[in-house]
């Protein structure tokens, strides 16, 4: 029997001259049934959300087909769910869909493509000149992570800019592959980073992507994968609930505002 509820994560850096416009569009369509959290920023958009398959089917349609096309042929990352992963649904305006940290840093910036796919990917965990950077916080590295990636050990992805700068000389003449959940945040530190003079790859669509599309992914990932809403965990297999819990997660007291907010998501 097919799942209740499917979850679709997605994002596009585009520029949108008038966000406010964009999300009070998005508000207005008011379908009933979705859930979860859309942000609009000058720079584009970045949303995660979930809803009964049909509704998020008529979701998808309209925007890729709205807004003058600027969402054309957008990637929607999909997994089904067994029960909602989140209560309501919110549409937030902000300077940046994901926060850099970096003065005139943009997801808008050029450079030469830097996206390999999962198959590419695995080929680069395998290569000795291959450096696997986890562009995510620490909390998540520790749940799970691609075989033979490093830490940052970062609590914030502001703090990644200051990693990257401390370790360039040593990266020299190395692949810097690096990924993230959905890969937002190698999206916006692609460009800067090849900017220091860095040879970068990024998994394209990031972990989700990977779970999607290889089907023996657990040969290449250790342990879980965090999710920001009430599911907290899925596995390689896209199946959840796991068992994971947020107390599971968020062990280490600096991130007791972590555990709250975690917390807040549920029922």
């Amino acid at each position: 029997m097919a799942a209740p509820f499917r979850h679709a994560s997605f994002y596009r850096f585009v520029p949108l001259p008038d966000p406010e416009a964009v999300a009070e569009q998005l508000r207005a369509w008011g379908l009933r049934g979705l859930t979860g959290n859309i942000t609009v920023a000058a720079e584009g958009l970045s949303a995660a959300v979930a809803a009964p398959t049909d509704v998020l089917a008529a979701f998808e349609a309209a925007l890729v087909s709205g807004f003058d096309l600027a969402f054309a042929g957008l990637h929607f990352k999909r997994n089904d769910c067994e029960r909602l992963p989140f209560t309501l649904l919110k549409v937030h305006v902000k300077p940046e869909i994901v926060a850099f940290g970096v003065e005139g840093v943009s997801g808008l910036q050029d450079g030469a493509s830097t996206h390999v796919s999962p198959q590419q990917w695995r080929a680069l965990l395998d290569d000795p000149d291959t450096v696997v950077i986890d562009n995510r916080n620490s909390f998540e590295w520790k749940l799970g992570r691609f075989r033979g990636a490093i830490d940052p050990g970062v609590a914030h992805f502001r703090d990644f800019p200051a990693y990257v700068e401390a370790h360039r000389e040593a990266w020299a003449g190395k692949t810097v592959a690096m990924y993230c959940t959905g890969g937002i945040r190698c999206e916006k530190t692609a460009a800067w980073m090849q900017a220091q003079g860095l040879k970068v790859a990024q998994l394209d669509g990031g972990i989700l992507n990977f779970f999607e599309l290889m089907p023996d992914a657990a040969a290449d990932w250790e342990g879980e994968c965090y999710v920001f809403d009430k599911r907290i965990a899925i596995d390689p297999t896209r199946q959840q609930p796991t068992g994971t819990t947020a107390e599971d997660v968020f062990t280490d007291p600096a991130d007791h505002w972590r555990l709250a907010r975690a917390r807040r998501l549920d029922p």
